[in-house]
Formats: structure tokens, C-alpha cells, sequence
């Protein structure tokens, strides 16, 4: 799957480069090809620098919090659950608890503990797969619903509406909690389908149904809250637990007389380990991503869309947020070039920028993540993940068009 996808962007954007050529006339096209490819390596090997530091630093702390039991009592209070969404992982493994970890960090938009976290889950996951390089059913489901998972504080969206000059940056909050819901409930299903999952088995909807009401309740506080104060909170929140889950591992450790410095250093170690074997599937990931920008692929994709909707006669507003949809999936940083030149072509608060910050809040950087995950374990068949995940992001951005109509239309 993934050699095909991977030969597919190439293709894809030497039919397009071509067609810019051929019919627009545009021969600085193949340049600006090669240009990215140079661009996307030296941007992977910029990416490893950052990831060598987060992972030595958060693998450190978590192999304190291992050694003092906290990751294993965690595995045996979410047992039964995983026992039914993963039945190929013993009740127990380390890998359940540091899953759960990472969607709390991922929830909470604590990025740089929730990769370094979910590479150690993916790295215990493979110590249970029979295979060497096709990903099991439980690295599906956890990277699935670790690329659609749900973020209750998407702080970075309101950063950029406010830096754009936004009368209430946190506008798009309760319409980003929306799609991202409806694309992490996509994921699962998706995932249920292909893995033939039970998730009407009682204990999945009795720990499905609590997480709602939890979740409802935790969206209905924050909703009544002003954007002054939802702002602070935010920046708050997630510094205050970032400080005391580190604060928490330590007191832990401290407790059962663990050897702090060492057992962090033997951590950090291992997140070393992690870190270089990265590069190779970054480079290839990222430099195919950059061609198939760099050929106006998306553009076409994008003219097409247009023509579409406006021969159907319905509402085009919508489309002049697409390119962010578009270009999630392949690039993060792309994506956010893209809200912030939306919002400063349209207005930061018009329905198009509202609509792009809200896409932006609810999808996720789906080939980044596959690279990233499995080639910290040397998958190469990644089997129906690719596909699940960009269902999921899909679901996102449908929702976001949908729920933006509802709200601001």
C-alpha cells in the first residue's frame, strides 16, 4: 500500500507538472519540482533534530513512571476495554497504558509528549507483531485513532485567529469539538469494519458511553466560559499538566526508590535508538509530499471542486477553504500557511477563514503520522491504515463544512 501511494504522488505530479507545461505554459514548474525536493530533505533532517531532543527528554521520564509501576497500573484498569478494541494485546502489556497516555496528551495538544509517548506504545505493539514490516491490527487501530484523536483545546488555532486580529479568537471552538469528534468516531468504525470489531460488546459502549458524558460535560464547562477566559485557560491547562505529569513521574519514582537519573538516562537512551532510524522514511514521506505541492496537483484538485459545486448550484463559499483540507493530510506547516493566508485574503472572521480554522482544528497531518509511527518500527505494508485515516479526515472536514453552515452561515 505504501509503495503504491508513495509512487502514486510521484506520479501524480509529473501529470500535473506536465499539464502546467504543456498547457498553461508554465516551464518554471519543473523548478520549482526539484526545488521542493531539496526543500523536503533538508526540512526532514530539521524535524529529526527536533524529535531527537523530545524523545530523549519524554522517553527519560517515561521509563521513571514504568519502573514505578504508574504505566502498568494503567494497563490493568483499561484491560477489559483494550482486551475487546485490541484482542491480539494481552490484558496488561505496558503498550495499554502508554497508549492511553498519549491520547490524554494528544487531547490536551501536548504534541511534544504525545509523539515521543506513542512511538514507545508503537515500539511495544511491535514486540507483540509476528510480522516484521506489515502493521498488526492493534498499530491500525492506535495509529488510526491517534491521527483523528480528539483535541479539547486546540490552542494553535486560536493563536493564529488572534495573531490575524480577531474580535474572539475562540469562536471556531465548539464547531473544531465538533468535527473532531465526528472524525474520531470515523476512524473507529472505519477500523471496526475492516478488524470485524464488536463495539456494541457492553463494556465497549459502557467505557464509550462514560468517555461521552465526560466529554459532554468537560465541552459544556468550557463552553460557558468567555474568550477571555477560555483563552487563559488554554494556555494554562496545558503547561500545568505538561509540569505535573513530569512532577508526578518523579514523586512516583521518588516513592518506590527508584534510581531517578538512571533510569532516565537509560530512557533517554532508547529514545536515541527511536530517533535515528526515522530519517530515511521521513526524507522519503515529506519529499514526495513536497513534489506533489510543488506540481499544482492540489490546485487542479482544487479547480475541479469549484467547477463542481458551482454546476450543481450550490454555495461555493465553502471552497476557498479547501486548500487547507487539502493540503492537512500531506503538510502541517502547509496547511497553517494556508488558514492564515485565508484569513488574511477573506477576513479572519469571514465564513471562509472560520471554516478553514475549523478544518485546520480537526484534521491531522494523516501521512506525516504513518511515516513517522511506522518507521520508528520498520513497517513498510501498512495494510488498511492509510485508507481508515483519510476516511477519518474526510469526516472531518464534512463535519467542519457542515457545522460551520449550522453555526456562522
Amino acid at each position: 500500500m505504501l509503495n503504491r501511494l508513495w509512487f502514486g504522488f510521484f506520479l501524480t505530479a509529473a501529470v500535473a507538472a506536465l499539464s502546467r507545461w504543456l498547457i498553461g505554459g508554465d516551464e518554471s514548474v519543473f523548478a520549482a519540482v526539484v526545488g521542493s525536493l531539496f526543500d523536503m530533505a533538508d526540512l526532514s533532517v530539521k524535524v529529526m533534530l527536533l524529535l531527537f531532543g523530545t524523545l530523549t527528554l519524554w522517553l527519560g521520564f517515561l521509563r521513571i513512571a514504568e519502573q514505578a509501576g504508574l504505566v502498568d497500573r494503567l494497563a490493568r484498569a483499561l484491560g477489559p476495554l483494550f482486551a475487546r478494541l485490541m484482542p491480539g494485546v494481552p490484558r496488561g502489556h505496558p503498550a495499554i497504558g502508554l497508549i492511553t497516555l498519549n491520547f490524554a496528551a494528544n487531547a490536551l495538544q501536548l504534541d511534544n509528549a504525545a509523539t515521543p509517548i506513542g512511538l514507545r506504545a508503537m515500539r511495544e505493539l511491535q514486540t507483540l507483531n509476528p510480522s516484521e514490516d506489515t502493521a498488526s491490527n492493534a498499530q491500525i487501530l492506535f495509529l488510526v485513532l491517534n491521527a483523528s484523536s480528539l483535541t479539547l483545546l486546540p490552542v494553535n488555532v486560536f493563536m493564529y485567529r488572534a495573531q490575524a486580529g480577531a474580535h474572539d479568537p475562540t469562536l471556531v471552538f465548539l464547531p473544531i469539538l465538533l468535527a473532531h469528534f465526528a472524525a474520531n468516531l470515523t476512524g473507529l468504525l472505519s477500523v471496526a469494519y475492516m478488524q470485524r470489531l464488536k463495539l456494541w460488546d457492553p463494556v465497549v459502549l459502557a467505557w464509550l458511553g462514560g468517555g461521552a458524558l465526560l466529554l459532554g460535560g468537560f465541552i459544556a464547562l468550557l463552553a460557558s466560559l468567555s474568550a477571555v477566559a477560555l483563552a487563559s485557560l488554554s494556555a494554562l491547562l496545558g503547561n500545568l499538566l505538561l509540569f505535573g505529569v513530569i512532577i508526578a513521574f518523579l514523586c512516583a519514582g521518588a516513592y518506590k526508590k527508584v534510581p531517578l537519573f538512571e533510569s532516565f538516562v537509560d530512557g533517554a537512551k532508547q529514545g536515541f535508538e527511536v530517533a535515528k532510524d526515522l530519517l530515511p522514511y521521513l526524507i522519503a514521506m515529506l519529499c514526495a509530499v513536497g513534489v506533489l505541492r510543488a506540481s499544482g496537483a492540489l490546485d487542479f484538485a482544487l479547480d475541479g471542486i469549484r467547477w463542481l459545486v458551482l454546476h450543481a448550484g450550490l454555495d461555493d463559499r465553502f471552497v476557498d477553504a479547501l486548500p487547507t483540507a487539502l493540503v492537512k493530510p500531506f503538510s502541517g506547516s502547509a496547511a497553517r500557511a494556508m488558514l492564515i493566508e485565508t484569513m488574511h485574503h477573506s477576513g479572519v472572521d469571514s465564513f471562509p477563514a472560520l471554516l478553514a480554522a475549523t478544518i485546520q482544528g480537526s484534521t491531522e497531518t494523516t501521512f506525516y503520522v504513518v511515516a513517522v509511527y511506522f518507521g520508528a518500527v520498520g513497517i513498510r505494508r501498512v495494510r488498511h491504515t492509510v485508507g481508515c485515516a483519510l476516511l477519518a479526515d474526510l469526516a472531518g472536514v464534512l463535519a467542519s463544512i457542515a457545522v460551520c453552515y449550522w453555526f456562522f452561515g
